[in-house]
C-alpha cells in the first residue's frame, strides 16, 4: 500500500504540467488562520527548515509538498527521470551528495541539497507570480522532498485565513484567500488538516468553520492543535485533545512548534521534536503517545493511503472517460495542414457532398428539432404553396356587377344577342394572373431554404470548415452567388408558366368541355323547373316559344347554352315594374348602382360566366400547382446540386488563394495544443494507474 502515495505524486506531476484541476487527486490540504503555525507543522513533518517564515502573510501561493521516503542505501528510488544514464554505481549521476534533497517542478531537473536555497527559491517563485507586495496567487508551487526521515505524504500549504487587508493587499483579500482555500478543500478527495492554535478558543476556529462548510460530517477533517506550550498558566488542552469540545471524526492531534526565538537561534527540527516529546510526557502523560509531530506524520500517512485506496477506482474511471472526451475533441480540431491543395479539395468536395446529401435526405446528421433541406423544400411545395393556391378564390375580387360590366363592355355599342366570348377570356385571365404571386413566393421560399442549408452543413456536417473561417466565408459567398444567379432564371420560368396559361385560353380542354356539358344539363334542368312553376295566366304560345328556344339552344356548347337567356325578356318586362317609371334619368351622369336588382337574363349570364371562370380557373390552378415545383426543382435545386462542386473548385481551387483560405482561426492552434497536452497527460495518468497491481490496494 506504501506504493500508492508515489502513484498520486506522479499523477500530480503529470497534471500540474498542463495546469489541470479537472482531475481531483487525493491530497492533504493545510488550512488555518494566519500565524496559527501551519508552515511550522509542515516543517516538523519534513524535519527541515525549508519554508519562508515571519510574521504577517508569508504563504502567498499554494505549495504542493510531496514527501518521498528514500532508503539511504538504495538511491535508485530517487530517480524520477527513469533515465538509465542518470545512474552510476547506484548513485545519482547528477550529483546528489546529501542524504536529503529537494526538487521543484518549475526548475525541471535541478537538485537542491541546501534547504536554505529551497526556501529562497520558494520566496523568489512566490514574488515572480504574486509580486513583492502582500498579494496572493492561486498558481501552485510544486516541491518534492526526498529524505529517509519522512513518510510518504502529499500536502498542500495554503495561505492563512485573514480578515483585515494590510499593506498593499487588495480590499477583498479575505474573499480571495477564502475562495482559494475552498478551491482545494471542496475537492471530495481532499483530507482537510485544520490547524488551530491552542491559545485561542476552539469554538472560534476559522479553520474548523471553513472545513465544516465543505465537510459537514467531518469525515475528512483532521484537527491539529498547535502552540500547546503557549497556553495561559493554569489552563490545559486536555478537553480539546480528548475531543470533548469539538468532536472531529478523524481525531485531534496536539503538537508543539518552535518559537520565533528558536528559529532565530537556529534550533533544528530534530531537537524541537525531542523537546516536544518531553513536554507532552510532562504535561499530558496519558495522551503523549497519541500526540506530537511523529504521530501526526504516521496518522496522515495512514489516512492518505486509505483515502487513495478508496478514491482510486473512481479516479481510474474518470481519467478514462476524460481521455475519450479529449480524444474526440482533438479529432474535431483536426490535424495541422500539411498538403494544402489536397486539404482544400477534400473540404470543398466534402461540403458539396454534404450539401447535396442534405437536399436528398441522406446526410449523416439528421435534424430532429425542425424540417430542413429536401424535407423542407417538399413541405414548401406541397403544404405552403399547395395550401396558398387552394386558398386563392377562383372568383376573388370579382363581383356580379364586375362580370356584368365586362359582358357589356365586350359587346361594344350594339346590344348583344349572345354572351360575348371575349368577356369570359378577359375575366378568366384576370383571375389566372392572381396565381403568379404565390408561385414567385414559392421560388423565394425554396431559395431561402437553399441558403439555410449552407449554414446547416457548416454547423453540423463539415465542422472542419469552422477551423478555417476564411474558407468558410469563401464557400458561403460562392454558394450564395450561385443561388443568386439562379433566382432570376427560375423566377423567369415561373413567370412564363403563368404567361403560357394567359397566352391561350383553351376552351377545348377535355376537363373544361366536360364541365360545360355538365353545366348545360344543370341549367336546362333549372329552366324546366322554372317553366313548371309559371302561373296559368301565361299563354301557351309563350310556353311553347320557351320550349322551342330550349330545343334550339340545347346544342351542348356553352355559347348555345347562353342563348337561352333571350326568351326570358318577355317575362322580365312583366315582372320588373320599376318604382321610378315616370322619372327621366340621364344614365351618362349617374353610375349604375351596385345594389340594383338584376334582371333574370343578367342573372343567368353572370351565373354562366362565373361557373365557366371557376371551372377553367381550377384547371389552370391544377397545372400551376404541378408545374411550378417541377420548374423550381429543375432550374434552381437540381441545377445548384449539379454545378455546386465545379463552381466551388473553379472559384476557390487556385494556388494564389491556398494559403489565405487555409489560415486557421487564431485560437484553433492553441486549443489543439492544449487538448493534445491534456490528452497526453490523461494517457500518461492512465498508464500510471494501470501499473498499480490489485494487491497494492489491500
Amino acid at each position: 500500500m506504501e506504493a500508492l502515495i508515489p502513484v498520486i505524486n506522479k499523477l500530480q506531476d503529470v497534471f500540474n504540467t498542463v495546469g489541470a484541476d479537472i482531475i481531483q487527486l487525493p491530497q492533504i490540504a493545510v488550512v488555518g488562520t494566519q500565524s496559527s503555525g501551519k508552515s511550522s507543522v509542515l516543517e516538523s513533518l519534513v524535519g527541515k527548515d525549508l519554508l519562508p517564515r515571519g510574521t504577517g502573510i508569508v504563504t502567498r501561493r499554494p505549495l504542493i509538498l510531496q514527501l518521498v521516503h528514500v532508503d539511504p542505501e538504495d538511491r535508485r528510488k530517487t530517480c524520477e527521470e527513469n533515465d538509465p544514464n542518470a545512474w552510476k554505481n547506484g548513485r545519482l549521476y547528477k550529483g546528489v551528495d546529501g542524504e536529503e534533497w529537494g526538487k521543484f517542478l518549475h526548475t525541471k531537473h535541478k537538485i537542491y541539497t541546501n534547504f536554505d536555497e529551497i526556501r529562497q527559491e520558494i520566496e523568489n517563485e512566490t514574488e515572480r507570480i504574486s509580486g513583492n507586495n502582500k498579494g496572493i496567487s492561486d498558481e501552485p508551487i510544486q516541491l518534492k522532498i526526498f529524505s529517509p526521515h519522512v513518510v510518504n505524504l502529499t500536502l498542500v500549504d495554503l495561505p492563512g485565513i485573514t480578515k483585515v487587508p494590510v499593506g498593499d493587499q487588495p480590499k477583498d483579500i479575505e474573499l480571495q484567500i477564502r475562495e482559494l482555500i475552498l478551491k482545494y478543500i471542496s475537492n471530495p478527495n481532499c483530507i482537510i488538516l485544520a490547524v488551530t492554535a491552542a491559545n485561542t478558543d476552539m469554538a472560534t476556529s476559522e479553520a474548523l468553520k471553513v472545513a465544516r462548510e465543505v465537510d459537514p460530517d467531518g469525515r475528512r477533517t483532521l484537527a491539529v492543535v498547535t502552540k500547546l506550550d503557549l497556553m495561559d498558566a493554569g489552563t490545559d488542552a486536555m478537553d480539546v485533545l480528548m475531543g470533548r469540545v469539538i468532536p472531529v471524526k478523524l481525531g485531534l492531534i496536539g503538537v508543539v512548534n518552535r518559537s520565533q526565538l528558536d528559529i532565530n537561534n537556529k534550533k533544528n527540527v530534530a531537537d524541537s521534536i525531542r523537546d516536544e516529546h518531553a513536554f507532552l510526557q510532562k504535561k499530558y502523560p496519558s495522551l503523549a503517545a497519541r500526540n506530537g509531530t511523529k504521530y501526526l506524520a504516521r496518522t496522515l500517512n495512514r489516512l492518505l493511503m486509505h483515502h487513495i485506496r478508496d478514491c482510486l477506482p473512481e479516479l481510474k474511471t474518470r481519467i478514462n472517460v476524460l481521455a475519450a472526451q479529449y480524444q474526440s475533441l482533438l479529432s474535431s480540431y483536426g490535424e495541422p495542414v500539411e498538403d494544402m491543395s489536397s486539404t482544400l479539395l477534400q473540404l470543398i468536395t466534402k461540403f458539396a457532398t454534404e450539401y447535396c446529401n442534405t437536399i436528398e435526405g441522406t446526410a449523416k446528421y439528421i435534424e430532429t428539432t425542425e424540417l430542413c433541406g429536401g424535407a423542407r423544400i417538399c413541405y414548401i411545395f406541397h403544404e405552403t404553396f399547395g395550401r396558398t393556391l387552394e386558398s386563392v378564390d377562383s372568383l376573388g375580387g370579382l363581383t356580379t356587377i364586375d362580370v356584368l360590366t365586362a359582358i357589356r363592355n365586350a359587346t361594344g355599342p350594339r346590344p348583344a344577342l349572345f354572351v360575348p366570348e371575349v368577356s369570359f377570356e378577359l375575366l378568366v385571365k384576370r383571375q389566372v394572373k392572381r396565381l403568379e404571386e404565390p408561385s414567385l413566393r414559392c421560388v423565394e421560399l425554396v431559395h431561402e431554404e437553399m441558403q439555410r442549408i449552407i449554414q446547416h452543413c457548416s454547423n453540423y456536417s463539415t465542422q472542419e470548415l469552422l477551423r478555417f473561417p476564411k474558407l468558410h466565408d469563401a464557400i458561403v459567398e460562392v454558394v450564395t452567388s450561385l443561388l443568386r444567379k439562379r433566382l432570376p432564371v427560375t423566377n423567369e420560368m415561373v413567370h412564363n408558366l403563368v404567361a403560357i396559361e394567359l397566352a391561350y385560353i383553351n376552351t377545348k380542354h377535355p376537363d373544361f368541355a366536360d364541365a360545360c356539358g355538365l353545366m348545360n344539363n344543370n341549367i336546362e334542368e333549372q329552366r324546366r323547373n322554372r317553366m313548371r312553376e309559371l302561373p296559368s295566366a301565361v299563354p301557351r304560345d309563350k310556353m311553347s316559344g320557351g320550349a322551342q328556344g330550349e330545343q334550339e339552344g340545347g346544342t351542348g356548347t356553352w355559347r348555345g347554352m347562353l342563348k337561352k337567356g333571350e326568351e326570358g325578356q318577355g317575362e322580365d318586362k312583366m315582372k320588373a315594374q320599376s318604382p321610378q317609371k315616370g322619372h327621366a334619368v340621364n344614365l351618362l351622369d349617374v353610375r349604375v348602382p351596385v345594389a340594383r336588382k338584376l334582371s333574370a337574363r343578367e342573372q343567368r349570364d353572370c351565373e354562366v360566366i362565373e361557373r365557366l371562370i371557376k371551372s377553367y380557373f381550377l384547371i389552370v390552378r391544377k397545372n400551376i400547382q404541378d408545374s411550378v415545383p417541377k420548374a423550381v426543382m429543375h432550374f434552381l435545386v437540381n441545377h445548384v446540386k449539379d454545378s455546386l462542386q465545379s463552381e466551388l473548385v473553379g472559384q476557390l481551387y487556385k494556388p494564389a488563394l491556398l494559403e489565405d483560405l487555409l489560415t486557421e482561426s487564431e485560437d484553433m492552434a492553441q486549443r489543439r495544443n492544449e487538448a493534445a497536452d491534456m490528452l497526453k497527460a490523461l494517457q500518461k495518468a492512465s498508464q500510471v494507474i494501470a501499473e498499480i497491481r490489485e494487491t497494492h490496494l489491500w
